[in-house]
């Protein structure tokens, strides 16, 4: 059963108001304050991720560290190719602190350029290749980028700006002939290692800046639980503009596991990616809700060896149950891009009610706060803010934003430790495993993807017959979100709503385009 909730300081809620609940005692402020952040454990805190992954290269060389379709490479041959990049970046000027944008479809070529990239001391920028080309050159311009990597398809009318376009299909035979040897390591664990654009509600998406601590204390967390090892196969579905793919690329390679990328075409088509899980001997997936309905649509049976990572949106009871049957283990993981991917998970191993995201993972800590940042008691309804060695350094270019959304942590004086105001309503159940149950603001999730509904609004009304537009989210029978566009006209005209998808197409990824326009 789920705890009833008591004092909730949100209009959305039963109770009384922040300014009438009597303060919490201290022994009703221990357990969430104290108790359940006592999370505190070992991790190589100045280690940066590249050089976890050459560890691993010394302990299985010769074991295959990556496959994509009939390709595959071992250990030391990716670490070989990737320090070639990372030699060749670094003739280029890229070191501590230099974006480096990634344009590259879903290969081997993909994991190679990221390791490059982050041994030659820079920090990695997504750059979706499916993305509309005003979107990408808006993160172009927006982040400085001095350099974009990519294949010769994705980026071969990429508009230069003032950055420098390089095609590792045509610079191949100059990328050889560098050293395989690791190269210096330049980073510290207080440098970026990537940055990844989310919505952004002013209409235009936001970089968010991440430092390798914060990645390794992710992995090294995500290693123990769940857990991962050398005899595991990972099978990586998403899309590098998705910040959970950096778990699913980084883990396998700090522990020995073999990582599987499976192409676009298999990541969007269930029956194609069941058949993939059945023949490959995948053990481990992380994925979110929508992937595994399409799963399930596609005829998936199941695997009784494979371990499940669900997370990015809600997962539901029903989904949940369905899930039960058809595997291992099923873990449900809850964390925004500004904390790292990850910050809280939880092992589902019944359902009844809701499905808790769980507890915070390790050097993480959670706080359900009222309005006022007091604590609210167990079971009442507050904003989840999250702190911790995950916490990233905020917005690139947006110090309004970061100081707005990034706050001093209250509750240890004499730090400048920060907190992270993740928007979402929550309560925790009396065992501390926190439930979500939905937003403050606007903010939306789509297949994983965080949606502000406010950059389509914005979008929506730039169009010549659009007067004013409105946009909210329906799910239908299975759970499946769906943006609803409403759209006054401008007198006298009648947009048709295939020209208005087209015209969001030029600006917005495909999972931003609402599946349906209503005319008022």
């Amino acid at each position: 059963m789920n705890p009833e909730p008591h004092d909730n300081t949100y209009p959305m809620g039963k109770g009384r108001s922040a300014s009438t609940r009597r303060p919490l005692t201290e022994a009703e402020r221990h357990k969430p304050l104290v108790e359940w952040n006592a999370t505190q454990a070992p991790f190589p805190s100045d280690r940066c991720v590249h050089e976890l992954f050459e560890a691993q290269v010394e302990r299985t060389p010769d074991d295959v560290a990556v496959t994509y379709g009939d390709e595959h490479l071992t250990y030391r041959q990716l670490n070989c190719r990737s320090n070639q990049l990372a030699r060749f970046l670094t003739t280029l000027g890229v070191g501590p602190e230099v974006l480096v944008g990634i344009c590259v479809e879903r290969s081997i070529e993909l994991i190679v350029s990221v390791l490059g990239i982050l041994k030659a001391g820079g920090a990695y920028v997504p750059l979706d290749p499916a993305f509309p080309r005003e979107r990408l050159t808006f993160m172009l311009t927006d982040a400085q980028l001095p350099l974009l990597l990519g294949d010769e398809a994705s980026v071969g009318d990429m508009p230069a700006q003032d950055c420098r376009i390089v095609s590792i299909d045509t610079e191949r035979e100059r990328i050889a002939r560098e050293s395989d040897v690791n190269p210096p390591s330049t980073a510290t664990a207080d440098n970026l290692a990537y940055v990844i654009y989310t919505s952004g509600s002013t209409g235009k998406p936001k970089g968010v800046q991440v430092p390798h601590r914060a990645v390794v204390n992710l992995l090294c967390s995500m290693r123990e639980t769940p857990g991962l090892g050398d005899h595991d196969t990972l099978l990586a579905v998403t899309t590098l503009s998705f910040d959970i793919a950096v778990l699913e690329l980084m883990l396998p390679l700090t522990v020995g596991a073999r990582l599987l990328i499976a192409p676009r075409a298999i990541a969007s088509d269930g029956a194609h990616l069941a058949r993939t899980i059945s023949q490959s001997g995948v053990t481990v997936m992380q994925a979110t809700p929508a992937t595994w309905r399409m799963l399930l649509d596609g005829g998936w049976k199941g695997s009784g060896s494979l371990k499940i990572l669900c997370g990015g949106e809600a997962l539901t009871p029903e989904l949940a149950s369905q899930l039960l049957t058809r595997c291992s283990s099923l873990w449900n993981v809850y964390g925004p891009t500004e904390t790292t991917v990850w910050s809280t998970i939880h092992h589902v191993e019944s359902v009844d009610g809701v499905v808790p995201i769980g507890r915070p993972i390790a050097n993480t800590q959670t706080y359900i706060l009222d309005t006022n940042l007091q604590p609210v008691p167990i079971g009442g309804t507050g904003e989840l803010y999250i702190g911790g060695t995950g916490t990233s350094r905020g917005y690139l270019n947006r110090p309004e934003l970061t100081s707005e959304r990034f706050i001093t942590n209250p509750f240890l004086d004499g730090t400048a430790e920060r907190l992270y105001r993740t928007g979402d309503l929550a309560r925790y159940f009396p065992d501390g495993n926190i439930e979500c149950l939905g937003r403050v603001d606007h903010q939306v999730k789509i297949r994983g993807f965080r949606v502000e509904l406010g950059e389509i609004e914005n979008a929506l009304e730039k169009h010549p017959q659009v007067k004013q537009a409105a946009v909210v989210v329906r799910s239908d029978h299975s759970g499946d979100k769906g943006i609803v566009g409403y759209v006054v006209p401008v007198r006298n005209s009648s947009p048709n709503p295939s020209d208005l998808r087209k015209f969001l197409a030029l600006n917005l990824p495909e999972y931003m385009l609402p599946n349906t326009f209503m005319m008022l």
